[in-house]
C-alpha cells in the first residue's frame, strides 16, 4: 500500500531491497515511448492510490492531458477510499477535477495506469491479478511489471516525473495543469525541505511562470474541520514520549487525514526525532509516521513492525500502513478496544526501534 501522507498520499507499500531506478529523460524518449503506447489505445483508466493525495491526483491529471492530446477520447480517472483532508478536497474542488470511484469494470477493454503507486492490491481495490499498462510512481516498493514502467525511488515527487514528460512532449501548461503540478511538488516536499532533488527545482522551474498564483495561495491554506482540530487535539493529549520517539493515538476517528497531520505536528516537538500516530478508522487501524532522525527509516520501521499482519511501509522520512482488525471489527466501537491497540502499537512499536519500555519524563 501507500501516501500518504498520502496522505497525505503517504507511501504504505512494503519496502524490498535495492533496485533500478529510472534515469531522468531530457531527450524526451521515454515521454515518447509513453505517448506512442498510449496512442494505440482506445481508452484509458487512469488509477489513482486510494485517498489520493496532490501528487496523485496531478499525476494522474497531467497522464490524462498526454493520453487526450495522443488522441485517446475516452479516459477516466479514478481512485478508492475517500478524499477527506481539507487540502485534498479543496485540491479536487478548486482545480475542478473531474473523478470517478473505483469500479472493476473500468479494468475491462482499456488500457490501465498507475500514478504514485505500483502494485495491484495494495493502497488500491484493484485485483491483485490485474494487468497494469502503465506505472509512474516514486515510491520504494516490490518489484513491478508494466508495458511502460517508469519508477525513480529518487524522485521527491511523482509530479516531478509527470512534469518532465509533458515538457519534453510540448504540452500547453497554461491554467490548471501547470497549477496542480506546481503545487504537487511543493506538498509533496513539504516546501522544497523533504526528499527534494535538482529535478523538484527544475519542475518548479518550468511550472511557475505558467501557475495561478492565487490559486496556489487558496490551496496552500484550506480551512481545517472542527473534527480535525478535535482529532489533532487528542493525539497531543495522549502522546507517549519513549527516548526520541512519540507514540500517540486520536482513538476512533472519522477523520483519517488527521492522523498524519498530527504526526506532522509532533515530531516538531523538542526531543522527538519520530512520531508514531494511529486511529481506529471504521473496520481499519491506520498508522501514520514521520521522522527528521536520519537514523530512522520510518518506512522500514512500520513494515518491519506491522507488515506481519497489514499492509505496512513508504519513505524513509514519511510512511503509513493499515491493519484490518478482522474479528475485531464487531467490537471496533468498544472503547476498550482503543487500549488493547494502543498496547500492541507500542509493544510493537517498542520492539522494532529499541525503545525504552517506560515513557520518557516530558521537560
Amino acid at each position: 500500500m501507500q501516501q500518504s501522507d498520502g496522505d497525505d498520499g503517504e507511501a504504505t507499500a512494503a519496502e524490498g531491497t535495492a533496485r533500478e531506478v529510472a534515469p531522468a529523460d531530457p531527450g524526451g524518449e521515454r515521454a515518447r515511448e509513453l505517448y506512442d503506447l498510449l496512442a494505440d489505445g482506445e481508452a484509458l483508466t487512469v488509477v489513482c492510490h486510494d485517498n489520493p493525495d496532490p501528487d496523485c491526483l496531478a499525476s494522474a491529471l497531467a497522464l490524462a492531458d498526454i493520453a487526450r492530446d495522443a488522441g485517446v477520447d475516452d479516459v477516466v480517472i479514478c481512485y478508492g477510499g475517500d478524499i477527506s483532508h481539507q487540502q485534498n478536497r479543496a485540491f479536487v474542488n478548486l482545480l475542478d477535477l473531474e473523478l470517478d470511484e473505483f469500479a472493476p469494470s473500468l479494468l475491462d477493454g482499456r488500457l490501465v495506469a498507475f500514478v504514485d503507486h505500483s502494485t495491484p492490491g495494495q493502497n488500491n481495490a484493484v485485483p491483485s491479478d490485474a494487468t497494469v499498462d502503465v506505472i509512474i510512481d516514486h515510491h520504494p516498493v516490490e518489484a513491478v511489471q508494466a508495458r511502460f514502467v517508469d519508477r525513480r525511488e529518487s524522485a521527491g515527487a511523482t509530479a516531478t516525473v509527470l512534469t518532465e514528460y509533458v515538457r519534453a512532449l510540448g504540452l500547453d501548461l497554461e491554467g490548471r495543469l501547470a497549477t496542480a503540478l506546481l503545487f504537487a511538488v511543493r506538498r509533496e516536499t513539504l516546501g522544497f525541505l523533504r526528499g527534494v532533488t535538482p529535478a523538484e527545482h527544475e519542475a518548479a522551474a518550468v511550472l511557475h511562470p505558467h501557475a495561478d498564483e492565487a490559486m496556489l495561495r487558496r490551496l496552500s491554506s484550506p480551512p481545517v474541520t472542527g473534527a480535525t482540530a478535535d482529532a489533532l487535539g487528542t493525539a497531543i493529549d495522549n502522546r507517549e514520549i519513549r527516548g526520541s520517539a512519540c507514540i500517540s493515538h486520536v482513538g476512533h476517528t472519522g477523520e483519517r487525514d488527521a492522523l498524519p497531520q498530527s504526526a506532522d505536528y509532533l515530531v516538531e516537538l523538542e526531543g522527538v526525532g519520530t512520531a508514531v500516530v494511529f486511529g481506529i478508522v471504521g473496520e481499519t487501524l491506520e498508522l501514520s509516521g514521520r521522522t527528521t532522525d536520519s537514523r530512522v527509516h520510518i518506512g522500514e520501521v512500520l513494515s518491519d513492525a506491522f507488515g506481519d499482519i497489514g499492509s505496512a511501509g513508504g519513505h524513509r522520512e514519511m510512511a503509513g500502513g493499515q491493519v484490518p482488525l478482522g474479528i475485531f471489527a464487531d467490537v471496533a466501537a468498544d472503547e476498550r478496544l482503543v487500549g488493547f491497540v494502543e498496547e500492541t502499537v507500542s509493544s510493537r512499536l517498542v520492539e522494532t526501534m529499541n525503545l525504552p519500555t517506560d515513557e520518557s519524563e516530558e521537560e
